[in-house]
């Protein structure tokens, strides 16, 4: 009964030491990247000041002023307004690749931990298979399939970081299953889905936060890739990748503000989920 008393003071010990540490400055500034631009995508159409498709001939490629903040592209649209529209679109395709890819990678590979066995290793072989196919490279082929648009490279790409997220859960849960708290719920009559769920899920939940994070700056990558090739979103729609590609033209005759912005954006959401990873990663080791 010591033994057990001893543990739990060391860990509350351990729980107030992390309280008292003082927080990075560097994940909270992430994370503060990262909801501004959450929100912004999300009150986009009361924080445009014009709208994203509308045309002023009398202003091409404007410079910044009082009128347009940011200036205006090649055919007069306000680089701001666009900007914050394209929020939507490069946000919320990643966000369902990496619900998708999270859902499904996480349940597959607890349920080959859990059962072992042949299950196991067709599942571990399947996802070392799935490493084989870069996941741009099957967005683009599904996209030469059914045509373009975002519901062909969201499964797409889903598809394909399946395995990022599967073979990371499915070796934690592997040594999860092995622990002795497992025995002792089943002694107590607990079904192996009741344990799953309720024990070993939730031991799991920081490291599939770490992953899903990391995955989310490379779905964004990815769709901005897809646009700005023309196989993402399409004209005259806003997007943050398509603002690079009809940039080039402008940015060839000195006007290089549409490409900068809409590459800043990419960069500036990619580096804040990279960071805010990498800083989960180190907490959860």
């Amino acid at each position: 009964m010591s033994s057990f008393l001893l543990v739990a003071r060391r860990g509350t010990a351990l729980e107030r030491s992390e309280l008292r540490r003082p927080r990075q400055p560097l994940a909270i500034a992430c994370s503060i990247v990262l909801a501004g631009v959450v929100l912004i995508a999300i009150f986009a159409p009361l924080l445009e000041p014009y709208g994203p498709n509308a045309i002023d001939l009398t202003q091409l490629n404007a410079p910044p002023s009082a009128q347009h903040w940011l200036g205006t592209d090649d055919i007069g649209r306000d680089l701001l307004s666009r900007l914050i529209a394209g929020s939507r679109s490069a946000l919320v395709a990643p966000l369902c690749v990496v619900v998708i890819a999270t859902v499904i990678g996480s349940m597959t590979a607890l349920a080959a931990a859990w059962f072992g066995g042949w299950f196991d290793q067709v599942v571990a072989r399947g996802f070392d298979v799935g490493f084989s196919f870069p996941s741009l490279l099957l967005a683009i082929a599904s996209v030469a399939v059914f045509g373009a648009g975002l519901t062909a490279p969201v499964l797409a790409l889903a598809i394909g970081y399946v395995p990022y997220v599967g073979r990371i859960v499915r070796s934690s849960a592997v040594r999860e299953r092995s622990l002795p708290y497992i025995d002792a719920c089943f002694v107590q009559g607990m079904s192996a889905w009741q344990i799953s769920v309720h024990h070993v899920l939730p031991n799991l939940r920081r490291l599939i936060l770490v992953q899903s994070t990391l995955l989310f700056g490379y779905a964004i990558v990815d769709f901005a890739s897809l646009s700005y090739l023309g196989l993402g979103v399409r004209a005259p729609q806003a997007d943050w990748g398509l603002m690079v590609a009809t940039g080039q033209a402008a940015l060839l005759a000195n006007h290089p503000a549409q490409s900068l912005i809409g590459g800043f954006a990419i960069v500036a959401v990619v580096v804040a989920a990279n960071l805010l990873g990498a800083r989960l990663g180190a907490r959860n080791d």
